[in-house]
């Protein structure tokens, strides 16, 4: 009888490697299944893959093998999802069977998490469960929009371009997503460093230069008064620095409470949508995902009532939740999207008009998807404009905080060098 070799997953995650007898390859997987493994790599004796898996089982025996978490509360990064729902569109539309795409990425994926999970979907598949069954066992990884789309494309017989413009979706929100973080982020890196350099310059410069002031002028009242206040700032700062640190982390606090009620969730994401700057991008942004997000689950077959609740659920903003479960209400009473859409106050007159077209045309999966892509150019064009009005703005607040602290300072040291020369004069 020939002899296999094998890697496997044990219950637990941990992996195993060995070999045993069997009359096929079926028949060992079979034999492995039946004492709880689930294998991820089978050949038999002779196969070059079979060398490759007993060098790589010697190579495991001799440290700690790594567990694979693959537990439903399993968590991978967006980037990774996306790589590989790409990579099984690829595949499936190449025309490999599902199981042997499951099979062909679980084997090379190196990403322990994601390289469990897989093969545990690979199992489900060949044991008779349908692909998005088998997903809804990680919610957490696959979210509904995931597990719907996928469950359409199975029903009409389309996976594979269902799985590709999955790919699309993803790879276009990872897009917008690192536009707008890029736009966020460059601000409130720059006002950190100001704002460290301030705390620096008032506790450990400012100081030290009062201490020489008061020895060379002996009393304060011959200081300017911009000298005198940048120094009262300073000493305020430095007593009251526990109550100022305890008030930021109390800030903080209280901004996650608030975040965290209802209400107070509903007034963020409204002031978000209306704030100086950023509230633009956030508006574009959102109707950008709205929009991609509808249009992408009808497109692939999801019904228009299901694709709303999917939409209204990975919305983002619980303004724009509101007006989708508005517009779900509407559709449900066989009523237009138009009015709740624009009752909102969030979508342009562009973006309702465009919707209306296609609801009176039949095509409003591909006028959804046109006005995604109009706005994730907008998003586009506003981070680029944003960013190059906050680069000098950044740059004129940091000088000019700078420049009163350094003129301060430096005031009467000019006034004693007046005083000196004005004495050698003399």
């Amino acid at each position: 009888m020939p002899k296999f070799h094998y890697i496997a997953l044990d219950q637990n995650g941990q992996e195993t490697a060995g070999d045993l007898d069997a009359a096929s390859e079926a028949d060992a997987i079979n034999q492995l299944r039946q004492t709880g493994l689930y294998p991820t790599s089978v050949a038999a004796e002779g196969q070059g893959q079979a060398a490759a898996i007993k060098k790589r089982a010697k190579t495991s025996t001799k440290g700690k093998s790594k567990v694979v978490k693959v537990g439903a509360n399993a968590k991978v990064k967006s980037k990774t999802l996306m790589v590989f729902t790409r990579q099984l569109a690829t595949l499936i539309d190449s025309g490999l069977p599902l199981l042997r795409g499951l099979t062909v990425l679980g084997r090379q994926e190196p990403h322990p998490i994601m390289k469990g999970t897989i093969t545990t979907l690979a199992e489900n598949v060949q044991t008779g469960s349908t692909f998005s069954e088998s997903l809804q066992q990680y919610p957490r990884i696959f979210n509904k929009l995931y597990i719907n789309m996928v469950k359409a494309g199975e029903l009409g017989g389309v996976l594979e371009l269902v799985l590709n413009r999955l790919a699309e979706y993803q790879e276009k929100a990872q897009k917008l997503k690192n536009k707008v973080v890029a736009a966020m982020v460059y601000p409130i890196i720059v006002m950190c460093i100001a704002s460290a350099i301030m705390v620096f310059l008032m506790l450990v410069i400012v100081p030290r230069f009062e201490t020489i002031f008061e020895d060379m002028l002996g009393s304060k009242d011959k200081l300017p008064e911009l000298t005198k206040w940048v120094i009262g700032f300073s000493r305020n700062m430095y007593d009251y620095k526990w109550y100022l640190l305890g008030g930021i982390i109390g800030g903080v606090l209280i901004w996650r409470m608030i975040a965290a009620s209802k209400g107070g969730r509903r007034w963020i994401d409204r002031y978000k949508l209306k704030m100086p700057l950023f509230g633009d991008v956030q508006r574009k942004t959102a109707i950008s995902r709205f929009t991609r997000t509808l249009g992408t689950l009808v497109t692939s077959g999801v019904p228009i009532l299901q694709a709303l609740n999917i939409t209204r659920d990975t919305a983002g903003n619980t303004v724009v939740s509101d007006a989708i479960t508005k517009v779900h209400d509407a559709v449900k009473e066989g009523e237009s999207m138009v009015a709740p859409l624009e009752a909102s106050g969030v979508f342009p007159p562009m973006v309702i008009s465009m919707v209306d077209v296609g609801e009176e045309t039949g095509q409003l999966p591909e006028m959804l998807l046109k006005i995604a892509d109009v706005y994730e150019d907008e998003v586009d064009n506003s981070v680029s404009a944003l960013t190059s009005m906050l680069l000098p703005l950044m740059i004129v607040i940091l000088a000019l905080v700078v420049g009163i602290i350094v003129m301060a300072l430096f005031l009467p040291l000019i006034d004693v060098i007046k005083n000196l020369s004005g004495g050698a004069g003399g």
